[in-house]
């Protein structure tokens, strides 16, 4: 069984929707591992960004088939407890341990399938797109990316990495999107 961590006990605003508002969209990030994977939800809104939950599920199974259904289970329950209209999660990304991108890959495609039971759009940034859309340099490190969660979010106090990372993922998606907003917009004028 999966261990979910208690959402971040952070001072920060925070609403929950009512009602599916086309003027406002729920995003879940997600930092996937198969040891423990973040989680993330911010609300768009045309008056800017709300911080709604974060933490992580922690995977304490031994065998890495049931790892896959923890996590499974546990980004799910999210699912079903905050309906997120949108995913944003990390592309895997192939360093120097294939087992480990592969592991990773599998842990991946666990969180995305949970999503999908819902039928929530996924959209993917490479780690190198999120530094940029948040620190404006592709190879930021962690520090960074973490403040700039933090001062995007208005979020006192310290944030788990994970679950910060999420949120990252998803700060990235609600940037990307409203650039996309904004081109159509200009578009059809």
């Amino acid at each position: 069984m999966s261990k979910m961590s208690i959402p971040m006990q952070i001072s920060a605003k925070k609403s929950l929707r009512k009602s599916h508002n086309f003027s406002v969209s729920r995003i879940l990030g997600i930092d996937p591992g198969s040891r423990i994977t973040g989680y993330g939800l911010i609300d768009q809104t045309p008056e800017g960004l709300t911080y709604i939950a974060s933490g992580c599920v922690r995977i304490n199974a031994e065998h890495f088939p049931d790892r896959l259904k923890q996590i499974f289970d546990g980004i799910g329950e999210i699912v079903t407890q905050y309906q997120p209209d949108q995913l944003a999660i990390e592309q895997v990304f192939m360093h120097k341990n294939a087992d480990s991108a592969l592991k990773l890959g599998q842990a991946r495609g666990a969180a995305i399938c949970a999503v999908f039971a819902h039928n929530v759009p996924v959209h993917e940034y490479a780690a190198r797109q999120i530094k940029q859309a948040l620190v404006g340099k592709g190879n930021a490190d962690k520090v960074q990316v973490q403040h700039m969660v933090k001062i995007l979010l208005g979020l006192k106090g310290e944030i788990q990495v994970d679950a910060g990372d999420a949120l990252g993922v998803a700060l990235c998606h609600s940037h990307h999107e409203q650039t996309r907003l904004r081109l159509e917009r200009m578009n059809a004028s």
